[in-house]
């Protein structure tokens, strides 16, 4: 029994997704897994750290993430994959050779910069941190020169990942996020209290070599070795070549972050931790829907570059999916942004100010959501029709109006933590838009009585959800009456109403839950019935989805005669 349970593990874990569906799953199901975890992560931070510490944490990983994003991540994200891939088919030993020369190249170019890093990271983080005290900074520069080492561990694994899902085995790369995880947490767990913020600090170093550990086995057994030689080939020069647009698309986001830094600095302390939160809680609905159906879409649209008809057909209806199922999570986010963060971070030492603070960065990113998924789709369009300097161009103007509206926003206009987030969702809006518009230039022009109908449908079911979520809110909360905190305070002869029999005290955690839960349960209701009543299409297609699996336990098969192109999983970032 026991090697029949060993062995079906193995098979899971080792056998490759051969169909887009079956990696889609993997990356949804990993996705979604990483992120909340990712939430339990900041929440056992919460516990154990003020925000004014996190912050240097939080702040400890910007020269480290900015050289890991720069150097490795850029290169393997668009260039590495393909590359490998299509050597892998010709030659293996080939293959491996590239990889093996890779990790060399990768990691010593790391360790050059990366000494260079550390030894001025004094001076380094006085300027893109200058609010932060001599004392605070300090505190960053040295956690910042432990970190640099589980980034080295990175540029290694992350080969690894590209090799692995190379050869179509995505289950592992996808596990490996979780281990990074949960070295943070156990790091925490156990250390905190001896340790102070070197025990997170050391968590991650951990969580790395995880992260490596956990995919090493897999990539030998394929037939990964690591070889102390550099060979540089045509195919390594093609991967450098290839890789040169992301790298500076990759250049400029990481100088956009840097500005983040810098900016929440100035506004104070705790201000890093309030946007990084903030962040934490956006980013699980864009991984989850945005960049999951954006993969999975990928390769129809490829197999579709030469029929525009068609092309057009498939990117529009992703296109419009991907909106009916962000839009009314963005409108969750922007009601429920206060029980929200009580839930997740809501400590002893994680104060009201703190809670509303990220609340209020929730909902500014919150309304950029729908922009950041869409963008997802709208640029794989454009590398479906071997187009990848557009898209690029366009990612770097809209991180230059990102930049000016961060410092409009805040050193002009005095806007707190939330500012910045603002100004993240207007770069991600002009992206969206701008994006939309050259690759409407590609499409078949072709006269439609629909336009943006469906969207707008979509939009007015959210205004119904997110009214009704937000009365009911008012309504079962019973600080609200009692602080008069909303209109209904000031409804003449709600003081003879007897709400202590209806509302709930959500200063209790049990309270806040459950109440949550119902006006979340109410505004999806609301949501899904308006779409019926409106015929929304993306709501029948949902519910021939649910028929196909739930009931008739079956789905729609990829074509097998058709070749498919499987990218890269969505991976975290490699901060907490």
């Amino acid at each position: 029994m026991v090697n029949k349970i060993f062995s079906k593990s193995k098979k899971i874990l080792f056998s490759t997704q051969s169909s887009v569906l079956s990696a889609a799953t993997v990356i949804m199901v990993m996705v979604v897994a990483s992120r909340v975890l990712g939430l339990v992560r900041q929440r056992v931070l919460a516990h154990f750290f003020t925000p004014n510490e996190l912050s240097l944490f939080f702040a400890a990983f910007r020269l480290p993430d900015l050289v890991f994003e720069v150097l490795v991540f850029g290169t393997f994200s668009s260039a590495f994959i393909p590359v490998f891939a299509n050597v892998l088919k010709k030659s293996e030993k080939s293959a491996w050779e590239i990889a093996s020369t890779v990790v060399n190249l990768g990691f010593t170019i790391f360790l050059i910069v990366g000494v260079v890093a550390v030894f001025f990271a004094d001076s380094l983080y006085g300027f893109v941190a200058p609010g932060f005290s001599e004392e605070g900074r300090s505190v960053i520069v040295r956690l910042a020169r432990i970190l640099f080492a589980a980034q080295g561990f990175f540029v290694i694994s992350y080969v690894l990942t590209a090799v692995l899902e190379s050869s179509r085995r995505f289950l592992i790369p996808a596990i490996a996020p979780l281990f990074y995880n949960l070295g943070i947490i156990l790091g925490t767990l156990f250390g905190a209290r001896e340790l102070g913020l070197l025990a997170p600090t050391i968590g991650v170093v951990i969580g790395a070599c995880l992260h490596l550990a956990i995919q090493l086995p897999l990539a030998i057994k394929l037939g990964f070795r690591f070889r102390p030689k550099v060979r540089i080939t045509p195919d390594v020069k093609k991967i450098g070549k290839l890789a040169l647009p992301r790298i500076v698309e990759v250049s400029f986001l990481q100088v956009s972050k840097s500005v983040e830094l810098f900016l929440s600095s100035l506004i104070s302390t705790a201000s890093y931790t309030y946007l990084y939160f903030g962040n934490t809680i956006q980013l699980l609905p864009v991984g989850l829907f945005g960049t999951s159906i954006a993969k999975a879409a990928l390769p129809t649209l490829s197999r579709q570059a030469d029929s525009p008809i068609e092309f057009r057909r498939t990117l529009l209806s992703a296109l419009r999916q991907i909106i009916f199922l962000v839009a009314p999570i963005a409108t969750l986010l922007i009601v429920l942004r206060i029980p929200l963060v009580r839930l997740i971070f809501g400590t002893d030492i994680f104060s009201w100010e703190a809670t509303v603070q990220t609340g209020m960065v929730v909902s500014a990113f919150a309304v950029g959501i729908v922009f950041q998924s869409v963008t997802m789709l709208l640029a794989r369009a454009f590398y479906a029709l071997h187009d990848t300097k557009t898209p690029v161009v366009i990612s770097l103007f809209s991180i230059i109006v990102q930049i000016a509206a961060a410092f409009l926003f805040v050193r002009v206009y005095g806007l707190p933590a939330w500012g910045l987030a603002a100004a993240f969702s207007l770069g991600s809006l002009i992206h969206a838009v701008l994006l939309f518009l050259f690759i409407r230039k590609r499409l078949v022009k072709r006269e439609s009585k629909e336009g943006f109908k469906p969207i707008l449908k979509m939009l007015l079911a959210c205004v119904g959800e997110g009214g009704v979520m937000y009365f009911l809110l008012k309504i079962f909360d019973k600080s609200v009456w009692i602080k008069r905190l909303s209109f209904l305070g000031s409804i003449e002869g709600v003081s003879t109403i007897p709400f202590e029999r209806f509302v709930l005290d959500t200063r209790y955690t049990v309270n806040l839950l459950v109440l949550t839960l119902f006006v979340i349960s109410a505004g999806a209701l609301t949501y899904l019935g308006l779409s019926l009543i409106l015929k929304t299409k993306e709501m029948w297609d949902l519910i021939d989805l649910v028929k196909r699996v739930f009931v008739k336990r079956m789905v729609s098969p990829v074509p097998s005669k058709e070749p498919e192109t499987l990218t890269p999983r969505p991976t975290d970032s490699n901060s907490p």
